[in-house]
């Protein structure tokens, strides 16, 4: 809609994880280094964590479209809420290995045996599970048994566990202290700064053929920066609508007032959280205009 409007190539804002238009600001940049950096240790776990929206998905899919010629073999898990011998089961099912038996034991002796052969062709396993937090501390447990699976000395597969803050409160619990000495790397996904926030909405628009149509009046960024908290999903949020709204009106210049009343429409739909605190969330009425 309002991408060919303006110009665009294609839509810059969407909410889903797109790795082709990723912003390497200082925290994204700092967890993707420690991520590569372990899997070239090829050993222990890389934790990452930040709070929803922060682009966590988007480090996943950016790392991955970099293995080349087949040297990492990879899979990726987000259905978490499972307890120990069933995430054995998923990850065997993931690298299409039959996991159609009650016996743990059969399934890990295949799991090795399949990291045997790819470690003979000289090739990396990776698993990522994603959503960390929500996995219970057996599941936890299990993934570190399999830290066990080695060869030489050397551990066949990686884990990297990337979920919300709360992850890194659940592996510094005394039950997993034998996990978390496992641990080589932990990052976390800060939320933008404000000049950060400017610098990655212009970043997004330029990677799709922006030429200044719309014209951004810069009194927008300090509101996008404050009604986002920094967090990217909410960014693009407001800057699409922002389009939108700036399509609707046939306008080619986007200033103060449309943002006002684009993030006043936001908040009244309740899709933002009202900025400050103590402000009743739930309640359209309440919610503080601007």
């Amino acid at each position: 809609m309002y991408e060919e409007f303006y110009g665009l190539r294609e839509e810059p804002f969407r909410l889903t994880p797109d790795s082709r238009l990723c912003f390497a600001h200082p925290s994204y940049k700092h967890a993707k280094a420690y991520m590569q950096y372990a899997l070239y240790r090829g050993e222990g776990f890389v934790m990452v964590t930040g709070h929803p929206g922060t682009g966590k998905s988007t480090l996943i899919s950016d790392l991955t479209s970099e293995f080349d010629g087949g040297k990492v073999m990879f899979t990726s898990l987000s259905c978490t809420q499972v307890k120990g011998d069933d995430l054995i089961r998923l990850i065997a099912l993931n690298f299409n290995l039959d996991g159609a038996t009650e016996y743990k034991s059969l399934i890990l002796h295949n799991l090795k045996n399949f990291l045997l052969k790819l470690n003979r062709e000289g090739r990396r396993s990776l698993l990522i599970i994603d959503e960390a937090q929500d996995l219970p501390a057996e599941a936890l447990e299990e993934l570190r048994l399999l830290t066990n699976l080695q060869h030489n000395n050397q551990p066949l597969l990686q884990i990297f566990l990337i979920g919300q803050t709360e992850l890194r409160q659940t592996i510094l619990s005394s039950s997993l202290e034998q996990l978390h000495q496992r641990i080589v790397a932990t990052c976390h996904l800060e939320p933008l700064s404000p000049d950060a926030t400017e610098e990655y909405v212009k970043y997004r628009l330029t990677r799709v053929g922006w030429n200044d149509d719309p014209k951004l009046s810069n009194d927008i960024f300090p509101l996008i920066h404050q009604h986002s908290r920094g967090i990217p999903r909410l960014i693009n949020l407001i800057c699409s609508r922002l389009l939108l709204h700036g399509m609707v009106e046939e306008s080619h210049q986007i200033g103060i007032e449309d943002a006002k009343l684009v993030v006043n429409s936001l908040l009244q739909e309740q899709l933002l959280t009202p900025y400050g605190g103590g402000h009743d969330a739930t309640n359209p009425s309440k919610l503080r205009s601007i």
